[in-house]
């Protein structure tokens, strides 16, 4: 652990522990303290309530804060709960997780990123449980495995569990990275299959029983770490259909619809007990045309999604929307990104509300340092800016239930960055930032689980400090 994400550590762990004061000394009633507690008498005495050392660091370190069972995560209304107990997320994405735990040379870097990731008080990791016919390919062909390759994304699982951290895994990606519907038209083909673009991949129903063939096979993987499979193991908090799902070839949006309604049941069937999620961009389609204005750009209702009807599909739990103003919109760098960053989220949280009643995950959201004119500064504000529209939907009990960043990584691995790669230990600022979303979650997250049922209208004394507009 690098001495910068210790002291980070502490930060956190010292607003934690305010809290955690705060929370003791409230009644069985109320939410927290009255509202006329001293707060600074209580800052005062948190010396004497801190029973870790001060080389422990993180919010992993608080054991949770309270260290209850660790459950499936679960949706009510359109919020997330964890043993019945609101759960907003602040998360991040890291890819390539699978591929370097394969080999025992760089499989300390799926530790390391956990360990700084927890460190910060992120809870949720959003990664790749696919490489189909790549270099190290998990899936070969057609339902031939790599044992050794399953074996590395089994560490992954369980050394997520180690820091309480929960997954969302993707099954296939739409891009030709890791293989993507392109590889299961390569097999088709190879299998004589008469193919003429890679969106057969979402109609032919040779392909389409290939991918239900890999699905089974993931869900009902035993962990050759933990003995627990994927079906059953908490730490999985999602699964995800696909990796931005697009169909060109079908503007109307009916081939991708079908394909989703299709594989949703299937993947419910085989398990009921985790949160599904298609792994949509967000874009609006032509149900809605009203809705089309909040689009990037005009290409955006041509790609064959279509936001709310996609997600009113049986099957599907909460909705994913992901957030790229440089690349939708112009790859210099402008205030307009913000004002779009803005609108586009609110538009989805209040369609969350209004027309799914489930929440809505801002599953990718970044910028690029090869975008014209960046600078660190602009990243924070635009990480600032996405924290505070959910922060603004948290505090009112609404569908914005959390944000993953585009992505996080640890010393050392430069070489795979894409230009969004975030490294704790060279961002401070940004670190702060992460830091404070994640610890006003988590204090938010504890206070609300009492009795306010969802929406926290009483005044407690760190209103100020969970929704002050300091990002």
């Amino acid at each position: 652990m690098d001495t910068y994400v210790g002291k980070l550590g502490s930060k956190i762990f010292f607003s934690v522990a305010i809290f955690m004061i705060l929370f003791q000394s409230s009644s069985s009633t109320a939410v927290g303290v009255s509202g006329d507690e001293d707060l600074e008498t209580l800052v005062e005495n948190v010396a004497d309530h801190l029973s870790y050392s001060s080389s422990n660091y993180g919010v992993y370190e608080m054991d949770d804060l309270g260290n209850e069972p660790w459950t499936m995560v679960q949706k009510k209304g359109n919020q997330f709960v964890v043993n019945d107990k609101p759960f907003y997320v602040n998360g991040f994405n890291t890819y390539w997780l699978m591929v370097f735990a394969v080999d025992q040379s760089t499989r300390g870097k799926v530790s390391e990123v956990f360990q700084q990731a927890a460190s910060v008080g992120l809870t949720v990791c959003r990664t790749l449980a696919f490489n189909d016919g790549q270099w190290r390919a998990l899936q070969k062909s057609p339902s031939v495995y790599d044992e050794e390759v399953f074996k590395g994304l089994d560490f992954v699982v369980s050394e997520a569990r180690k820091y309480k951290i929960r997954l969302i895994l993707s099954l296939i990606n739409n891009w030709e990275g890791y293989g993507g519907k392109a590889q299961y038209v390569k097999w088709g083909k190879e299998a004589g299959l008469n193919l003429t673009s890679d969106d057969d991949f979402f109609s032919h129903p040779t392909l389409r029983s290939y991918y239900k063939a890999n699905v089974k096979t993931v869900l009902n993987r035993v962990n050759t770490f933990t003995s627990i499979t994927y079906k059953e193991d908490p730490t999985i908090f999602a699964w995800e259909l696909m990796n931005e799902p697009r169909c060109t070839s079908d503007p109307t949006g009916n081939k991708l619809q079908s394909w989703i309604q299709e594989m949703a049941v299937y993947v419910k069937s085989m398990d009921p007990k985790h949160l599904l999620e298609i792994g949509l961009e967000g874009f609006y389609g032509p149900s809605t045309p009203d809705k089309v204005q909040f689009n990037p750009n005009t290409y955006a209702q041509q790609v064959g999604t279509d936001f709310i009807r996609n997600h009113l599909v049986l099957g599907v739990d909460f909705a994913s929307v992901h957030i790229y103003p440089d690349s939708w919109i112009s790859q210099s760098i402008t205030d307009a990104h913000l004002d779009f960053t803005r609108s586009w989220m609110q538009a989805h949280i209040e369609d969350s509300e209004k027309y799914l009643g489930m929440p809505v995950v801002f599953a990718e959201f970044g910028v690029s340092s090869k975008d014209k004119g960046y600078n660190s500064s602009f990243r924070d504000t635009l990480i600032s800016t996405v924290y505070k529209v959910v922060l603004n939907s948290t505090r009112k009990g609404g569908s914005g239930a959390g944000s993953l960043l585009w992505q996080l990584f640890p010393d050392g691995t430069d070489y795979m960055d894409d230009g969004y790669a975030i490294v704790l230990s060279k961002s401070p600022s940004t670190s702060n930032i992460i830091a404070l979303q994640s610890t006003r979650l988590m204090m938010f997250n504890s206070m609300c689980a009492r009795n306010c049922r969802w929406i926290c209208h009483k005044k407690h004394p760190l209103d100020a400090f969970l929704f002050h507009d300091d990002l």
